[in-house]
């Protein structure tokens, strides 16, 4: 009968850096400090290509341990702020909200001009309805008093 081996992977902490939001080669030198982990030559083997990290290797986690523990000192968002400030000029930005706020009064005035101009328009309206009635009353009128008027005549 087999034998079933259940293997469990052996964990290495490892401190994990949170992801910068752009390569590192943005910011610049002077303020970043500490170096990328050294390259064990006992995690390399002859005929194989590899990284030269191991994750099991003891070297690899000391070695990124103190990398990242020295990198812990940036502060991104410090330099993403100074940088953005550097390069951000607000001026046209503000233009272009005053003028659309000002396009936005205009639009707002005219709107109420027209919605005005239409209340008027309809109150027009049903004067000009009442004196149409009114006028067809007249002619009914009018009309019945010439029939008569032409039966009397004959």
């Amino acid at each position: 009968m087999a034998t079933q081996r259940h293997y469990q992977p052996t964990a290495v902490p490892m401190n994990i850096p949170s992801k910068a939001p752009g390569p590192l080669s943005l910011y610049p030198v002077s303020r970043l400090s500490g170096s990328p982990p050294e390259v064990s030559d006992a995690s390399t083997t002859a005929g194989s290509r590899t990284s030269g990290y191991s994750i099991n290797s003891p070297s690899f986690s000391s070695d990124y341990e103190s990398s990242s523990a020295s990198l812990s000192g940036v502060d991104v968002v410090d330099i993403l702020s100074d940088r953005m400030q550097d390069t951000f000029d607000p001026t046209p930005l503000d233009r272009g909200l005053a003028m659309q706020a000002q396009a936005s009064g205009k639009l707002n005035a005219k709107q109420q001009e027209l919605m005005e101009l239409q209340a008027l328009a309809q109150r027009r309206l049903k004067g000009v309805r009442a004196n149409f009635s009114d006028g067809l009353k007249v002619a009914r009128e009018t009309k019945r008093d010439l029939e008569w008027t032409q039966k009397r005549v004959k």
